[in-house]
């Protein structure tokens, strides 16, 4: 049992079960939305599938196929609206199963130097895109969390090295995404957030402000946060600002762009991202909007050498790849053993080319402006904000959260559509995240249409 466990071809079977499953999946259009059981559901229908003696492979995939799978939602649905939803590119998808298959470790350049050249490449073109000079560079690491916490602690390194230990804070809008109070709070450092209620947009003015008030309250600030498309509104902060003020105080400038920084592909959309070429570090999640799967986030440094100086790991079995000058990925972020995972992005990208990426993005920002003008036609809704990059926020006049959760519960049910309350300043809303190129300017009427 032991060594068919690890024997090659020793269940081609399987294999061909598997292949068949995965080759279904994708020729799904659109894949079934499906929802989520209860766990009391999950065990009557699955059953204990840890055993002593394992179920054999051919029923483990028929649970996950027929129970487990069905109880999970398909993002990559063309009416998956909510969150930031997912849609892989079939190139990137299947690639990500190559990688699997490759069995490639990716913390470093000598076990993989092929894979890591692939990635830097990508790395090297977002950093480019983004206005910032040769020689800038990074990781993948798993998603836009650890790539601001990974950032960030290197902004704290180079303040300390500066000033020595202080009590610091990080400033960031009012609307910035939830991972920065949760990178604050591991870190043990303070957040102060400047206000950007009116537009959701941050200013220079509100950002001095808050370094302003962090000063006054015995805080030392040490990074500015900027936002490169808001995951609740998808509205970009005044960069070219925040980088006046980063300059003026002598802070990091890190812009967090997990969902909306893709739009910078877009000609049209390249002034909003004014200050951007600025910025000290950055992130971009491939798993949002440029087309890839779970989980990817593209984290770029202006000056890699401070990363690696933060974050490069010492030990005995270590030292023999620390005492060169190889691009280890493992050094620029709170990783050590990794996957390839910028991998289908580059396969995707090499197979499509940048113009298709930017063409399905413009998609996206054309169908926005298309809804958020059908929602503006109709007297009982109300658009929160207007839309700057693929997320519409609207409210139906006179609705309650409780009723938001039925109409929404009902979307499901129906399996046409997955679009979950939300809500800005304690009011309930709801909002369409835009970032499949499947997703039809008919289905977004029609889910209008069901809140008359």
């Amino acid at each position: 049992m032991t060594e068919s466990m690890h024997q090659a071809g020793a269940n081609n079977e399987l294999r061909e079960a598997i292949y068949r499953y995965a080759s279904e999946r994708m020729d799904m259009n659109p894949a079934p939305l499906d929802g989520p059981k209860s766990r009391a559901e999950l065990e009557a229908l699955a059953g204990s599938t840890i055993t002593e003696s394992g179920l054999g492979g051919t029923r483990a995939l028929e649970i996950f196929e027929q129970t487990l799978a069905p109880a999970t939602i398909s993002t990559d649905h063309p009416n998956f609206l909510s969150f930031i939803p997912a849609a892989p590119t079939e190139a990137a998808t299947l690639f990500d199963l190559v990688v699997s298959a490759s069995s490639i470790y990716g913390g470093s350049w000598t076990e993989g130097a092929g894979a890591v050249f692939a990635e830097n490449q990508v790395l090297e073109f977002l950093a480019k895109e983004a206005g910032l000079p040769d020689g800038a560079g990074g990781v993948f690491v798993q998603g836009g969390t650890l790539g601001n916490l990974s950032a960030l602690v290197v902004a704290r390194d180079v303040a300390e090295r500066k000033h020595g230990h202080k009590t610091w804070a990080i400033i960031c809008s009012s609307e910035a995404h939830s991972s920065i109070k949760a990178v604050a709070k591991v870190m043990g450092v303070e957040v102060v957030k400047a206000d950007a209620a009116v537009t959701g947009s941050l200013r220079g003015q509100q950002a001095k402000q808050a370094v302003h008030q962090a000063i006054e309250n015995g805080l030392t600030p040490f990074a500015i946060v900027g936002t490169g498309g808001t995951t609740n509104f998808g509205i970009i902060d005044q960069l070219g600002d925040l980088a006046l003020v980063a300059k003026e105080f002598d802070l990091w400038f890190h812009v967090d762009g997990a969902y909306g920084l893709a739009g910078m592909l877009v000609e049209e959309l390249k002034p909003k991202y004014a200050g951007l070429e600025l910025a000290d570090s950055f992130i971009v999640d491939p798993h949002k909007w440029l087309f890839s799967p779970f989980d990817a986030c593209a984290l770029v440094y202006r000056e890699p050498k401070l990363a690696k100086t933060a974050h490069i790991q010492h030990g005995e079995y270590l030292e023999t790849l620390n005492q060169n000058d190889d691009w280890n990925p493992s050094d620029f972020a709170f990783n050590l053993t990794r996957r390839v995972r910028g991998l289908p992005l580059w396969f995707s990208l090499a197979t499509h080319g940048v113009a298709a990426y930017r063409s399905a993005i413009k998609m996206n920002l054309d169908l926005t402006k298309q809804i958020a003008t059908e929602i503006r036609s109709r007297p009982y809704l109300r658009l929160v904000r207007e839309p700057e990059l693929s997320v519409v926020v609207f409210e139906r006049e006179g609705w309650s959260n409780a009723d938001y959760e039925k109409w929404s519960k009902q979307l499901l049910d129906s399996q046409f559509a997955f679009v979950v309350p939300s809500s800005h300043l304690g009011k309930p809303n709801t909002r369409f995240a835009i970032v499949n190129p499947t997703t039809k300017l008919e289905d977004l009427v029609a889910i209008l249409d069901t809140m008359e």
